[in-house]
């Protein structure tokens, strides 16, 4: 295997981790990686799906103990149950619409105004949710989450599917304007990243088969674990982080991002395409 190529993953595997969780969209900061390091290909793409896996089993490891709990006590107790049918619940709307409508997103909104119009109009978006979070907090933890919340959350991680809207940013966000508090939605945006990366992955996988090999493991290897290294670090990072900072900050790099896309675009630096 071609050391350089490694150490284009290793990279890609970084990028994917410390953006995976963040409200920054992880797919826009890999087509840009991946296009300065000329690792943009068919297989590429599919890698780039594939690693999310890594930076799962870091949300899991992260979140083991309420993890075990949850199952130990599925059986029996209620909250339990109703914890895990909320996920279960939230989980849905994006295959549904993921199977129905992702042909279709791919080849019509991987463009550079629609990438740089959702960076930056979710920055604005961030902006407002944090002002109106103030007074607007409704469910403290996500304990406290009815399967109609969830539902709303489900449906608002479908906007994910638009590129440079970011998976995360659409639940956390989504979730703190339907009156979750910030800590709630983040708990929840994790939990709920597990079934749904885990399941992008595989479904990625098994579809872009034909375009993979026994040689390819290596590739994908050093790619799971610098995610999973990098997404472990940033998301301890960033559970102490929302204890007494805001996501300002965020939606600032997301608008001054959505113009490096454009400028990326204009100069022709970076293909952002499907």
């Amino acid at each position: 295997m071609d050391i350089a190529l490694l150490v284009k993953a290793a990279v890609m595997g970084v990028v994917e981790g410390l953006t995976e969780f963040l409200p920054v969209s992880s797919t826009g900061h890999l087509i840009l990686t991946g296009a300065l390091l000329g690792f943009d290909d068919e297989k590429a793409k599919v890698f780039d799906i594939a690693i999310q896996t890594g930076a799962i089993l870091a949300v899991i490891i992260v979140y083991w103990q309420k993890i075990r709990e949850t199952l130990v006590a599925l059986p029996t107790q209620r909250q339990a149950q109703r914890f895990s049918l909320n996920v279960l619940i939230a989980f849905i709307p994006a295959v549904v619409l993921g199977l129905l409508f992702g042909k279709a997103i791919k080849a019509h909104l991987f463009t550079p105004l629609v990438v740089a119009s959702t960076f930056i109009l979710g920055g604005f978006i961030i902006l407002w949710a944090e002002r109106r979070q103030q007074t607007a907090v409704r469910v403290a933890s996500v304990d406290e989450m009815s399967p109609l919340d969830a539902l709303k959350v489900g449906l608002v991680q479908c906007l994910a599917m638009v590129p440079g809207t970011s998976r995360s940013g659409s639940t956390i966000i989504g979730g703190m304007l339907l009156g979750l508090s910030r800590k709630a939605a983040t708990d929840f945006s994790f939990y709920l990243a597990i079934p749904t990366l885990i399941g992008a992955g595989v479904y990625s996988l098994y579809k872009e088969r034909a375009l993979l090999s026994a040689a390819d493991v290596p590739l994908f290897a050093v790619g799971l674990v610098f995610s999973f290294i990098s997404a472990w670090l940033c998301v301890r990072w960033l559970l102490r982080y929302i204890s007494t900072h805001s996501f300002v900050p965020f939606a600032w790099y997301r608008i001054a991002f959505g113009l490096v896309v454009l400028g990326t675009a204009w100069s022709g630096l970076v293909t952002w395409a499907a």
